[in-house]
């Protein structure tokens, strides 16, 4: 079972509990998430979040939370829990927690009630669904249901104020409200009659200890509009829903077990990882697009052509392969392809269209051996012409062939973190990731070409392949060191030793001897391997930042300068089978311990975006990215390919 690690006999204790969080996700681009025990511990927690259209597809926190209380005997027992100053925790209702499950599912005991708790969202609305079923009672039972309303951005905190609009309309079972005009309704029903009281209140001084740590604002206010009371019997479930749209009450019930069976079991690593990549998969009208992470990332190019393969084609979704791979394309055609096009804004993603080959060719039974060049070789063309004809001054290609790329103050690649508007690691010069990504593109294309028997291409781009070829090795490749350079600019090698240069090892065609790529997959093996991904830059570096701490400069100090990468561990694995074999299998399949490990920790069920260098690897960024998810799902079929 992938949830051993979690210990569930310490779910009370909240310096355990509260590290670890959980996420849902709909297609509609909604999320719900929370610390495992209900305590929001960042602003962008909440039971409904959801984007709105009319802000550009921003993510707004509408419900931050529900307490719900166990009435009996006029006695209240209330189950919710959140933060304010001096670490006080009101209520306290995380002690009576006995169980939970990553469904998500809550078990509370109160005396002789036995109370469970159920949370999905609606797959295509912006909906969540709370069933609370009462296992044990001994007792007539009543539940108050109190919710806590945002109505902000997922990046701002919101506080008591005069321009709220705290009037409500009653709905069937229900009531709706809408706090600011130029935001939606938010629906709150149940399933079965229920009474609601309305006693307007601000609940004050709220605090988000991740935030807090993170160095951001972190204390906000919350408006509580009433409470809903309905009595439930032992055996029956009641079901509330918060959306915006009103719901059907008398169809709550079969609308929750619906959502509930569309679930993937969370029983191992592979399915608690192909359960988080489906929720980085959304869609905007007819449109399918790729969500790079959460809770703030939204889709970005170079993330999405580099999970695709692992998001989709081991999941056998060839149609929703094909719907995300032609947005990609229509956004490399708009930002890049146009007539004269050399901007700013490009230069942040100087590779991105250049994973389009390897996207392609990874997913090479899914395009089909016969069509790819038919459906793809114009934009491939195009691609490559953008960068053989680039003659400005923020990017051109070198007499050699090799790409070269300067912009001050705007960093390059992936390594694209920013301190007081400076980038930390700007790469300027030549990148050797994106020159193998160069590389590989040509070599790719002229041998989709000559498949399709367009012999004027193949007769333009075949002979560049070897000048590009021993240009990039005389560039890049350090004889005494072993190793490939990370970057050379005016002839001056960076020797920092950094995990890019795994990538021209991974490559379908790479212009490294065998010699030269064991030598490779040796030094990032010793250097930059760790149980959760690959460091950004050796430990023996000067520069080397082993933990993610202090201010937020600090932080992003060490975002690439020693940070462990889970996505790169992919391209290890795949340039270390490619010169093993059969008989790396079980060194390679031993790296899946630490994910297996991490399923139990931060984000349930997911990984997070990076992790400090040093054990014992700490999560850090995002919760959940998709790139990293898609880069161990592709190991474990990479294993099962040897195997």
């Amino acid at each position: 079972m992938s949830f051993e690690h979690l210990d569930k006999t310490r779910l009370i204790n909240l310096e355990y509990s509260l590290f670890k969080e959980v996420l849902r996700t709909n297609r509609a681009g909604s999320y719900s998430s929370s610390s495992i025990v209900g305590c929001n511990t960042r602003k962008y927690h909440g039971l409904l979040v959801t984007p709105l259209k009319k802000f550009e597809h921003q993510r707004h926190v509408l419900l931050s939370s529900l307490d719900v209380s166990v009435i009996q005997h006029d006695k209240e027992f209330n189950l919710g829990i959140r933060k304010f100053a001096g670490n006080h925790y009101e209520p306290k209702g995380h002690k009576y927690i006995r169980d939970f499950d990553p469904i998500p599912q809550l078990i509370y005991r109160v005396g002789g009630v036995v109370l469970k708790q159920e949370i999905v969202l609606v797959e295509k609305e912006s909906q969540v669904l709370l069933r609370y079923t009462l296992q044990e009672a001994h007792s007539p039972t009543v539940l108050r249901l109190k919710p806590y309303l945002a109505f902000r951005n997922v990046h701002a905190l919101t506080y008591q104020n005069l321009e709220a609009n705290t009037k409500y309309d009653n709905q069937p079972n229900g009531i709706r409200i809408k706090l600011y005009d130029d935001l939606p309704y938010l629906h709150m029903q149940t399933n079965k009659e229920s009474d609601f009281i309305g006693v307007p209140d601000w609940n004050c001084g709220i605090e988000y200890i991740k935030e807090q740590k993170r160095g951001y604002d972190f204390v906000e206010d919350l408006y509580i509009p009433g409470y809903f009371e309905v009595p439930i019997e032992k055996g029956e479930s009641i079901v509330f829903a918060a959306g915006t749209l009103p719901a059907k009450p008398n169809g709550l019930k079969a609308r929750f077990t619906r959502e509930a069976k569309k679930r993937i079991p969370r029983n191992s690593l592979q399915n608690n990882l192909l359960n988080a990549a489906q929720q980085f998969i959304i869609q905007d009208g007819n449109t399918l697009l790729l969500m790079a992470g959460y809770h703030w990332y939204g889709p970005r190019l170079r993330d999405t052509l580099v999970a695709l393969p692992g998001l989709t084609v081991y999941q056998d979704q060839k149609e929703v392969f094909i719907k995300i791979l032609n947005s990609a394309v229509k956004q490399i055609e708009k930002e890049y392809l146009k007539e004269n096009q050399v901007e700013l804004g490009f230069i942040h993603s100087l590779d991105a269209p250049l994973w389009l080959f390897w996207t392609l060719s990874k997913c090479f039974e899914y395009c089909g051996n016969n069509n790819i060049w038919e459906n793809y070789g114009t934009v491939l063309k195009k691609i490559l012409r953008f960068y053989k004809d680039n003659h400005s001054d923020q990017m051109c290609l070198t007499p050699e062939g090799l790409i070269y790329a300067r912009q001050k103050d705007v960093p390059l690649t992936w390594m694209n973190a920013m301190v007081e508007d400076e980038p930390v690691t700007p790469r300027y010069g030549m990148p050797v990731e994106v020159n193998a990504l160069w590389y590989n593109a040509i070599c790719y294309a002229v041998y989709l070409a000559r498949e399709a028997k367009d012999d004027l291409f193949v007769k333009e781009w075949l002979p560049m392949i070897d000048r590009i070829g021993g240009a990039f090795v005389k560039a890049f490749w350090m004889e005494k060191e072993g190793y490939l350079a990370d970057v050379v600019d005016k002839d001056q090698p960076d020797v920092a030793i950094r995990p890019n240069q795994i990538i021209t090892v991974a490559l379908d065609f790479s212009p490294l001897t065998i010699e030269q790529k064991n030598a490779v997959v040796e030094v990032v093996k010793k250097e930059l391997l760790t149980p959760l991904g690959l460091r950004s830059l050796s430990p023996q570096d000067v520069k080397y930042r082993g933990v993610v701490e202090g201010s937020i400069a600090q932080q992003g100090l060490a975002l690439h300068q020693g940070t462990a990468y889970p996505w790169l561990i992919a391209f290890f694995a795949d340039a270390y089978l490619e010169l093993h074999k059969q008989s790396g299998v079980n060194f390679i399949k031993r790296l899946l311990e630490g994910f297996e490990k991490e399923m139990s920790e931060n984000c349930l069920g997911s990984i997070s975006e990076c992790y400090n260098g040093n054990p014992p690897h700490s999560g850090k960024g995002a919760v959940s990215m998709a790139w990293n998810v898609a880069g161990v799902l592709r190991v474990i079929k990479l294993i099962e390919s040897y195997e």
